[in-house]
């Protein structure tokens, strides 16, 4: 398979505008006397990936669910594709969530559901798309993924490495142009983690989907940032990524509430700030 799509018509044009996938604004959240977030503002282009470090409580999460709308700032502003979700109302979020692609950090599967139906399961409860399609659009995306012939399994017949793998084919069955991912290598092993990292590359480079990616695993981290995917003969390659591409992929580092850094993989390796070179160590 050489690709899934994760566009309808309409949105791969939205792609190539100016206007961020994602972005906050001078956002504050505090809960009860501890302040999370400290007018916090950043952007996400379009095909681009954020990696979000920080501490544990330094507020990397409560990013992602201010995106998705389940909490609201405290002040400032909070977009996605041009739409400020912080102000909506409940029944006009529904509508930016199907834009958006959730892949959490324990894979959050069905256990009673197989793979097939797990990664399926928003498109046949939605039931406005015939079931031969909604079939084929499963298959594709667990083709990309490399998990096709798992499609009958259940989850407990699944390593860990495979049952974020269909998480991430789950998030992509309904074709959202952002992605957002909450520790997803988190309690794996170096080996697996490497599949799941793959994933996320592939997806921003191939398919130009703009992610998210929330982590304290710095290895994972790095990887997705200096790695690009690429298609040959054999398939598809991941080799260090080169020119213009270095600034596909950036970090965005969380201290006390606010941000402490943004920039690339070498500006960050090359900042002489104590607390980020102690971090890194």
């Amino acid at each position: 398979m050489n690709g899934v799509s994760t566009s309808t018509p309409g949105q791969a044009e939205s792609r190539t505008t100016d206007i961020p996938a994602i972005a906050l604004e001078g956002v504050s959240l505090a809960f009860d006397e501890k302040v999370v977030l400290r007018e916090v503002s950043f952007d996400l282009q379009p095909g681009r990936t954020k990696i979000v470090l920080g501490a544990s409580g330094a507020g990397k999460s409560t990013i992602l669910r201010l995106v998705l709308g389940l909490l609201r700032p405290d002040a400032g502003r909070v977009f996605v594709a041009g739409e400020r979700v912080d102000t909506m109302r409940e029944s006009d979020l529904m509508a930016v969530r199907a834009e958006l692609g959730m892949v959490f950090q324990d894979g959050a599967l069905f256990d009673s559901l197989t793979v097939r139906e797990n990664v399926g399961y928003r498109l046949y409860e939605e039931g406005d798309q015939p079931l031969h399609e909604v079939d084929a659009r499963v298959a594709e995306v667990l083709g990309f993924i490399g998990l096709a012939e798992y499609a009958e399994r259940m989850p407990s017949e699944l390593s860990g490495g495979q049952r974020r793998r269909v998480a991430i084919a789950r998030a992509l069955a309904s074709r959202p142009r952002i992605l957002l991912y909450d520790e997803p290598t988190t309690g794996l092993d170096p080996i697996t983690a490497l599949t799941v990292d793959d994933e996320i590359v592939k997806l921003r480079d191939l398919e130009g989907v703009s992610s998210i990616v929330v982590t304290h695993q710095l290895r994972d981290a790095f990887y997705i940032a200096t790695h690009e995917a690429v298609r040959t003969d054999r398939g598809i390659d991941f080799v260090p990524v080169s020119g213009a591409n270095k600034d596909r992929t950036e970090f965005l580092m969380l201290r006390d509430g606010r941000v402490a850094f943004e920039g690339t993989a070498d500006e960050l390796r090359a900042s002489e700030d104590e607390y980020l070179r102690t971090f890194l160590s």
